[in-house]
């Protein structure tokens, strides 16, 4: 019998937050070792022990639910590892493996993000201070027209180029962006040089196309133009920077780990999660370059471009952010 209710909430949540990691872990493909294991039993046996004890206490319902969701995700895992029953899950891995993964390996992301800015900076900077370099830092040729001219013909244009080819052109669009998200990833083992050269050079790239239009007085057409692709397909190059900063990471030496070997196997778990992220966002921009982004005015308002672009960068960050996330936290004061 419990007597004192907060005391027993102190007591256990120590516990219980360790047993739900340790799920979270072994969930995302981390390999338990021996003692690992001998700990897991016990605090599912803690846990099994404090939901016998909270009985049927009608005034505390989350707590004893959340006591039940954690025995029982507990037991099977136990079970399923017991077995060797474990298959991939696409509704697991989309809902609990890939979001926790994301945030707890946060500080590579936002590695990868500040050196993606940084080029975004760097490339905005000498635009800015030397216009001629226009043609040598913008890459593709077709990027190299006038922006006015390029909107004047975009918006007067009568012709849908994808006429008949949208799916084709998804796909191309997936594909391509996912090998350069590839290359990112396999640059990791330059100790993560290459994977921060990599994205730095594509900070630049965006930094100078959105200056260059900005410049041109054409801010509307480029947010309408990038926004609903890009709000997916820049975070999935930055989950490739997550995924290559954490092989380089461990090939320098940061993280656990004796040998390069084992600090390798305990990342390459995670990278494989954030590269599956990285496919799953790709296939999705790419359908949304080819079916929409294509797309200016009149065919379809910037206005309504943007918001859709913003709608779908607050729910992915949402999603990251607060997905898969358990209410341990929430029990008690």
């Amino acid at each position: 019998m419990i007597v004192d209710l907060r005391q027993f909430i102190a007591a256990g949540k120590p516990s219980w937050e360790a047993l739900d990691r340790m799920l979270d872990r072994s969930r995302s493909g981390h390999h338990l070792s021996l003692a690992e294991i001998r700990k897991f039993h016990y605090l599912y046996e803690r846990a099994s022990a404090d939901l016998a004890r909270l009985g049927g206490l009608m005034d505390e319902p989350a707590m004893r639910h959340y006591l039940e969701s954690l025995v029982a995700r507990a037991y099977a895992e136990l079970h399923d590892t017991a077995q060797g029953t474990r298959t991939f899950r696409l509704q697991t891995f989309v809902s609990t493996t890939l979001p926790q993964t994301f945030r707890r390996r946060i500080a590579a992301f936002q590695v990868a993000l500040a050196i993606t800015l940084a080029g975004a900076l760097a490339g905005a900077l000498v635009l800015g201070l030397d216009p001629a370099s226009r043609e040598i830092l913008i890459p593709f040729p077709q990027l190299l027209q006038n922006p006015v001219e390029r909107v004047q013909d975009a918006e007067q244009s009568v012709e849908d180029e994808l006429a008949g080819r949208k799916a084709q052109g998804a796909a191309w669009y997936a594909v391509h962006n996912t090998q350069v998200s590839f290359f990112i990833i396999a640059a990791g083992i330059t100790a993560g040089i290459g994977s921060m050269l990599l994205l730095f050079s594509n900070g630049i790239m965006l930094g100078v196309i959105a200056l260059d239009y900005i410049m041109a007085g054409q801010t509307r057409f480029l947010l309408g133009w990038l926004l609903p692709h890009g709000a997916t397909e820049i975070p999935a190059i930055l989950l490739a920077g997550q995924a290559g900063l954490l092989l380089g990471g461990a090939l320098l030496g940061i993280g656990r780990g004796a040998t390069a070997g084992d600090r390798l196997r305990l990342v390459i778990p995670d990278v494989a999660t954030l590269t599956g992220g990285v496919v799953l966002l790709l296939v999705w921009s790419g359908f949304v370059e080819a079916f929409l982004s294509q797309y200016h005015e009149p065919v379809i308002p910037y206005t309504a471009k943007i918001l859709f672009g913003c709608c779908e960068l607050l729910l992915l960050t949402l999603y990251l952010a607060r997905t898969g996330r358990h209410p341990a936290g929430d029990l008690a004061e």
